[in-house]
C-alpha cells in the first residue's frame, strides 16, 4: 500500500503555483492587429476582392490574430470576412448612416477568448454622434470602440479602430485630439489599444498629437523586436520600398509590446491581399488597470 508523503506538499504546491502563473500568462497574452482591406472597387481589376478576401481571412487565422481592427470594408465585405471566419464575432457599422451604408472601421474578435462588454460607433467631427463630416474632411469618417473582457483571466480592454482622412490636416488634428479627450471621459484607467488607418506617417504632426499624448505610444517604439521589411502602404505594388508608417497601434502603459511586425505576405503570382499591409503586435498586460 503506497502512503502520501507530506514532505512533497511543498512541491506539489510549487508546481501547482507555477503552472497557474503560467496560465495567466498566457492568458494575458494579446495578438492586435490593424488591417486596412482595401474598399472593394471595380477600377481594381486586376486585384478583385473576390480572389483577395479569402487570402485576409488566411492571414488573420494563419497568425492567430486575437483581435483585427479592419478599414474601408463595406458592409458585404465585412460579411465575407465573417463567412471566412466562423471563430469570430465583429462590431461596427457603416460611416455614410450609421447602419450598413459606406465604408466600416469594424473590429473582430474571437469569440471563445472574449466577452464583448460594450461597443459603439461615433464620428470624428464636431457631432460625433451622428453621421458627419468633420472639419475640412473629404468624407464622413468613424472610430468604432469595443470593451472586451478576456473570458479565462477577466482582464478588461478597450479598443478603438479608425480611418482618418485622407485630404483634411485639420481634421487629423482635430481627430486625434478628440480620440484621447473621448478616451479620458470614458476609460481614464482602462488600458486601451488605438490603431487603424491614419494615413499620416511617424513624422506627421496629428501623429506625434498622439504619441507625446502621455496617454498612448505608438507599439512601434516600445516592441522588444521588430520585423518591418516596409512601410505600411504598398499600393499593389511589389516593387514599392518605403519607411512611411501610415498604419499604428497605440497602447497606453498597461501593455508590454514582446512583438511588432510588418506581415508583408504575397499571394500568387506577386500579389498582395491589400493596398496596405497589415500591422501585428503580440502584446503582454504589465498592469490591469481600473474599470
Amino acid at each position: 500500500m503506497k502512503t502520501f508523503s507530506f514532505s512533497r506538499l511543498p512541491l506539489l504546491v510549487l508546481a501547482f503555483g507555477v503552472s497557474l502563473l503560467s496560465h495567466i500568462s498566457q492568458a494575458q497574452t494579446l495578438s492586435v492587429a490593424t488591417f486596412n482591406v482595401r474598399v472593394d472597387v471595380k477600377a481594381d481589376s486586376l486585384n478583385p476582392w473576390k480572389d483577395r478576401y479569402p487570402q485576409v481571412a488566411n492571414l488573420i487565422k494563419f497568425y492567430d490574430m486575437d483581435v483585427v481592427g479592419t478599414q474601408e470594408g463595406k458592409a458585404h465585405q465585412i460579411q465575407h470576412l465573417q463567412q471566412e471566419l466562423p471563430g469570430y464575432a465583429f462590431a461596427g457599422v457603416g460611416r455614410d448612416d450609421g447602419k450598413e451604408a459606406g465604408e466600416y472601421s469594424a473590429i473582430f474578435y474571437r469569440k471563445d477568448k472574449f466577452q464583448l462588454l460594450n461597443s459603439g460607433t461615433f464620428w470624428l467631427s464636431p457631432t460625433p454622434e451622428k453621421p458627419s463630416k468633420g472639419w475640412d474632411a473629404a468624407f464622413p469618417r468613424i472610430c468604432t470602440w469595443v470593451q472586451l473582457k478576456e473570458k479565462a483571466s477577466g482582464f478588461v480592454f478597450y479598443v478603438y479602430n479608425l480611418h482618418f482622412d485622407h485630404r483634411g490636416v485639420e481634421a487629423r488634428r482635430e481627430s486625434s485630439k478628440q480620440i484621447l479627450a473621448r478616451m479620458q471621459a470614458v476609460a481614464p484607467n482602462t488600458p486601451v489599444v488605438l490603431l487603424g488607418d491614419f494615413n499620416i506617417d511617424q513624422d506627421n504632426e496629428s501623429y506625434q498629437i498622439l504619441n507625446t499624448s502621455g496617454k498612448l505610444k505608438d507599439a512601434f517604439e516600445t516592441a522588444q523586436f521588430k520585423l518591418v521589411p516596409n512601410g505600411t502602404f504598398n499600393g499593389f505594388n511589389v516593387l514599392r520600398q518605403t519607411d512611411r508608417r501610415i498604419d499604428h497601434i497605440f497602447l497606453t502603459p498597461q501593455f508590454q509590446v514582446k512583438k511588432y511586425g510588418i506581415l508583408t505576405n504575397t499571394y500568387g503570382p506577386g500579389k498582395y491581399p491589400s493596398d496596405h499591409f497589415p500591422v501585428m503586435v503580440e502584446l503582454a498586460v504589465a498592469q490591469k488597470g481600473k474599470k
